[in-house]
């Protein structure tokens, strides 16, 4: 018999804090609309410069992929989308795994930084797949493409002026690039102010994503930073 949302919303969100995962669990959005059995998680307002920004949400407990997205925009010059993987049936454990990474950008010309929130809803994987097809047709030429690519991602809350968040790829993987992004886990869009409390400048050294955080107590004290880092695997 399937538990009631509520009952397994609250039942995550129990493990979560007990795994030590900072995530919220709430079905204030979209993310679970369809889907029978689905777990809500929140994410917090991120923070969307004129360049745009990418952050990353996972589902806060193993055996669990996302199958449904959501979002809430500050402005609504803020467009909002998520990076899914190829594959068909299109769908949950094809195009999306544990995580989904959100991309916001910009398409107006509004003074100063937006946000946005995202969601995610996770169900438990099953396995199973779509029907294979069955006409004849040329096969493609070229290779399907692989998960040569992994994020490591390290959150860290903002409790003093100034820090520093180190990333390092896994032993036998390189350093391909990386992002960063600021976020406020508030209840509402963070003001203009908390907006431009939290500065990061990213560099690489030794093969490692370094980025120096400052603040200004506007932060207030559900300020977080994430900083990923994209590893290739070794050929």
């Amino acid at each position: 018999m399937r538990a009631p949302r509520a009952v397994a919303t609250l039942a995550v969100a129990f493990l979560a804090a007990a795994a030590g995962i900072g995530v919220e669990a709430a079905g204030a959005a979209d993310e679970c609309k369809g889907l029978r059995t689905c777990l809500p998680v929140q994410g917090p307002w991120v923070v969307v410069p004129s360049g745009g920004v990418e952050y990353e949400l996972a589902c806060p407990l193993p055996g669990y992929i996302v199958a449904g997205t959501d979002a809430r925009v500050a402005t609504r010059d803020v467009d909002v989308s998520f990076h899914a993987e190829t594959g068909s049936p299109v769908g949950p454990g094809v195009t999306t795994r544990r995580s989904v990474v959100f991309e916001a950008a910009r398409s107006g010309s509004t003074a100063g930084p937006s946000s946005f929130q995202p969601f995610i809803g996770c169900i438990p994987t099953r396995g199973g797949g779509g029907r294979a097809l069955t006409s004849v047709a040329a096969g493609p030429s070229g290779l399907k493409p692989g998960q040569p690519v992994r994020s490591i991602v390290v959150r860290r809350p903002v409790r003093s002026r100034a820090f520093a968040v180190r990333v390092v790829c896994p032993s036998g993987s390189r350093l391909i690039g990386s992002t960063h992004a600021v976020a406020f886990r508030e209840k509402s869009a963070p003001s203009q102010a908390m907006l431009g409390a939290v500065a990061v400048s990213r560099v690489v050294v030794g093969g490692a994503v370094v980025a120096r955080v400052t603040a200004t107590s506007t932060a207030g004290p559900r300020a977080e930073v994430q900083v990923r880092a994209l590893c290739a695997r070794a050929q």
